[in-house]
């Protein structure tokens, strides 16, 4: 019998094959079929989908298109936005994996004069200038409905049915909230109708046909993408699941069957939206009626307030006279009133996606709101006034509507900041115990709920943020002066989703700042700022100088002596090595971080492949070292 022996090496050749053909077998193999299997290594986890992400992508009922246009060449030389593009198409594409088939994603670059860029403008996304060569840098996401119907070959074709939504711009100032914007597109895009809103008011927010008047711009801004129905309060005993959100602006003398209704709705995770207010100045109910009976404009909902663990007082106004916004009065002067305020972004919470895009909200005489003590629930403000602000009594503002300055007299901050609007949560107890054998009670919460609450009715009104012209054909051209209407727009997008949709939280940024750069910048800085301001304040004095030397333009140049000449000269050497001196100092700034730059370099291109050579040597001559022994 003949044996076949193989040498060492031939063995250790044909280990190596096998072992390379295993690597791409399994690679490729991993690739198809373990798609979604991923490892997210980043320490915020950036690249992972929260729960409710993953709860909406794979509830989806019909396959969706998405396209993503993004200005690659025009973007050439604009890395941040480039590295965001990244970012964007990385969890685009993780959403994708998630999907498993439910989604298509398609990245576009539209070039000038093409038909992408004709189909990107189409769609409504919103050019950047300031690209290569002036170039429009379009980045945004383009989602349609789609359905899968076989084609004349037999293979499967996908058609678009004709819902489309769009994010006109990823706006890398906004990249917390990029899950939720691109998720909650997905929800709309995938939802076969408009969403239903309820609506019990006691001002005229739908304005009145009969007498010609228009609804609110906010309203007419809801009805564009829901459908707003109207509910009355005297005869509401029950809000149906199919409203996803109830706005109940100013809520006066509601009935116990229509509160106890809103109590149980919010008790089954209906999503409530409460404006109350301490004055009403859209309020046109008579301050006495023909009965004598009086009506002080506010409004207030103490019964489930007190429920809620909320602290309000209908009977009291905050000032705030470093946030006042100007008026004009009577006699054509102005004035800056105290109770009217324009709230810009150190008033509004950038970490919540109702008010993180907001940059002015304007307000007028409002409430605020408090926890009662002793109550699990928990506070998020959305808005807030400055720590110029004082409390005062509804009276004293009604009072004040003549003369708004009186407001001012004694006036004396507290030196807090009053929530205005905030988000309220916890697992709510009923505020109708005596209830609790009525058909379909609930005296909790089954999990914790929410409301949102605003201590201000005029924010809705046009008057706060709406300005009208004329346009050139004569007709009334709206435009905003303030973000009122996007606020509430946004309220309704919030509300309106899913539970998924809400419970999706702002995430922190991708970008990673160079902390020991900072810091080697800042120590720089402390270190030749003060030089540097020395010569920039010596070449100020020597241009000075300079120009009272030199002889006019119209002068002769013999008009200048020999010892001016001197000095002249002299100044422009001093001139010239103070220049030099500046550039030293401009180069010394970035010295450290250059030498920083320098090490970091060393350390991966040189130490660490020569350490990692240097250990595979010595690990290779040993192993030769302990054959020769063997031999």
């Amino acid at each position: 019998m003949m044996r076949i022996r193989f040498s060492r090496r031939t063995i250790l050749l044909a280990a190596l094959a096998l072992l390379a053909v295993a690597f791409v077998t399994l690679t490729l193999g991993t690739s198809r079929w373990l798609r979604v299997s991923r490892i997210d290594l980043t320490s915020d986890r950036l690249y992972t989908l929260t729960p409710g992400t993953t709860h909406i992508v794979d509830s989806l009922h019909a396959p969706l298109r998405l396209t993503l246009y993004f200005s690659d060449h025009a973007a050439r030389d604009l890395p941040q936005l480039r590295s965001y593009h990244q970012r964007v198409s990385e969890m685009l594409q993780e959403m994708v994996a998630r999907a498993h088939g439910r989604l298509r994603l398609q990245i576009v670059d539209p070039v000038p004069y093409s038909d992408d860029e004709a189909s990107a403008e189409g769609y409504g996304l919103t050019p950047i200038n300031g690209g290569t060569n002036g170039e429009r840098v379009f980045f945004g996401l383009v989602g349609s409905t789609a359905s899968l119907a076989a084609d004349g070959d037999g293979e499967a074709d996908e058609h678009v049915t004709g819902k489309t939504l769009a994010i006109p711009l990823f706006d890398p100032s906004r990249e917390t909230f990029l899950e939720y914007d691109i998720a909650k597109l997905l929800y709309e895009l995938d939802q076969p109708v408009k969403p239903k809103i309820g609506l019990i008011s006691s001002l005229p927010v739908e304005g009145n046909p009969v007498i010609g008047e228009e609804p609110w711009t906010v309203m007419r801004q809801l009805g564009r993408q829901f459908e707003v129905k109207t509910l009355e309060p005297s005869k509401l005993t029950h809000v149906d699941d199919d409203i996803k959100a109830l706005l109940l602006i100013h809520p006066k003398h509601l009935p116990a069957d229509a509160l106890y209704a809103i109590d149980q709705y919010v008790l089954r995770g209906g999503h409530l939206v409460v404006f109350v207010d301490p004055v009403a100045e859209m309020d046109n109910t008579p301050f006495v009626d023909s009965g004598g009976a009086t009506d002080d404009h506010n409004s207030d909902l103490p019964r489930l307030f007190a429920a809620w663990g909320v602290q309000y007082d209908p009977q009291k106004v905050v000032l705030d006279r470093s946030r006042a916004l100007r008026i004009e009065l009577a006699d054509n002067s102005s004035m800056s009133h105290p109770a009217m305020l324009g709230l810009g972004q150190q008033e509004l919470n950038h970490n919540d996606v109702i008010t993180a895009s907001l940059q002015r909200i304007n307000v007028s005489s409002t409430g605020f709101f408090d926890l009662a003590p002793g109550t699990a629930s928990r506070l998020q403000p959305l808005m807030q006034t400055s720590n110029d602000a004082e409390v005062v009594s509804a009276q004293r503002v009604r009072e004040s509507i003549n003369n708004p300055a009186s407001l001012l007299d004694g006036y004396r901050p507290d030196n807090i900041r009053y929530v205005i609007a905030a988000r309220v949560r916890g697992a709510f107890d009923s505020a109708f115990p005596e209830r609790a054998k009525a058909p379909g009670h609930l005296a909790h919460a089954a999990e914790g709920v929410e409301v949102i609450m605003v201590a201000d009715t005029d924010v809705l009104s046009d008057r706060l943020w709406v300005s009208y012209t004329q346009s050139l054909l004569g007709q009334p051209q709206l435009s905003a002066i303030a973000n009122n209407g996007d606020m509430m727009t946004n309220i309704a997008d919030n509300l309106s989703g899913s539970s998924s949709l809400l419970s999706i939280h702002g995430r922190v940024s991708s970008q990673r700042p160079f902390t020991r750069v900072l810091a080697l910048r800042s120590a720089a800085d402390q270190k030749f700022l003060a030089k540097m301001q020395e010569l920039q304040r010596e070449l100020a004095v020597t241009r000075t100088r300079l120009s009272e030397l030199q002889p006019a333009k119209s002068g002769r140049s013999d008009a200048v002596s020999t010892e001016q000449r001197a000095e002249i000269e002299q100044f422009l050497q001093r001139q010239l090595s103070i220049n030099k001196e500046l550039r030293d100092v401009q180069h010394q700034f970035n010295a450290e971080i250059d030498a920083l730059g320098l090490r970091l370099k060393f350390i991966n291109i040189v130490l660490v492949p020569a350490l990692v050579t240097l250990a595979g040597l010595l690990y290779g001559w040993r192993r030769s070292r302990r054959s020769r022994r063997r031999v």
